[in-house]
């Protein structure tokens, strides 16, 4: 059986982070092989053959430059907010935790369009 890795990049506040996603498992590292070290043992014995997928957070067809923008503006308003002790209003709450979703959406098509291009 393969696995198939995704390794996203999000570069925040204080760098660069990767995540490492394969089927429901999920790790976090400084580096791209900090979290696939740290996913290679959530990984079943079935697993003998990796693929992984290294994916610049580009806007593309699935999650646009606006979204994108949108959604680092958000993130930054929320965590000023979570370091004040205070909440987002309802409003801009929904907006984020849509774009959330929108973006988790657009991994997976993403993830699905990729798998497409490998059958030969």
């Amino acid at each position: 059986m393969t696995t198939k890795v995704a390794l996203f990049e999000d570069v925040g506040e204080i760098g660069p982070t990767y995540r490492a996603v394969a089927g429901g498992n999920q790790t976090m590292g400084r580096t791209a092989g900090e979290a696939l070290d740290a996913l290679t043992p959530r990984l079943g014995a079935e697993s003998s053959h990796t693929l992984i997928i290294v994916r610049n957070l580009r806007p593309d067809q699935f999650f646009t430059a606006e979204q994108q923008r949108r959604l680092e503006e958000l993130m930054a308003k929320w965590r000023q907010a979570r370091d004040a002790g205070v909440g987002l209003s309802p409003e801009e709450q929904a907006e984020l935790e849509g774009l959330v979703d929108a973006e988790l959406r657009a991994s997976a098509e993403r993830a699905a369009a990729i798998s497409r291009d490998l059958v030969p």
